[in-house]
């Protein structure tokens, strides 16, 4: 399979992956600038590295066909799921288009993955 055939879900997965690293770093910041909600930011910022991650990697098996990207692609739905859920609990904009990419890249992912979605 060529690269091609999986565009649309690299797109995903980059975007996630762009909106996860920038949600990190804004949460990163509020977290420096009020010591009190560090605790509350934590998790997120943990999971938006995360997602990022799997997004990257997903992202580059697709682009070269590995044979495991389908398998990568299951991690990134899951990641993407858990990223959404933690960054949605939070009333950021930052937060909240890192929910959105993060519930979009997870849909794309499973189609690509062979899941039903």
């Amino acid at each position: 399979m060529t690269h091609e055939q999986h565009q649309t879900c690299i797109e995903a997965c980059v975007r996630c992956a762009q909106e996860c690293e920038h949600c990190s770093e804004a949460c990163l910041h509020e977290a420096c600038l009020h010591e009190a909600d560090v605790q509350a930011l934590a998790e997120c910022i943990r999971l938006d590295r995360d997602c990022a991650a799997i997004c990257w990697l997903a992202a580059s098996l697709m682009s070269r066909g590995s044979q495991f990207m389908s398998e990568v692609c299951r991690v990134c739905a899951e990641a993407c799921d858990a990223c959404a859920a933690e960054c949605g609990k939070h009333d950021d904009d930052h937060c909240q288009r890192c929910a959105g990419e993060c519930r979009r890249c997870a849909d794309d992912c499973r189609r690509m993955a062979g899941q039903a979605v």
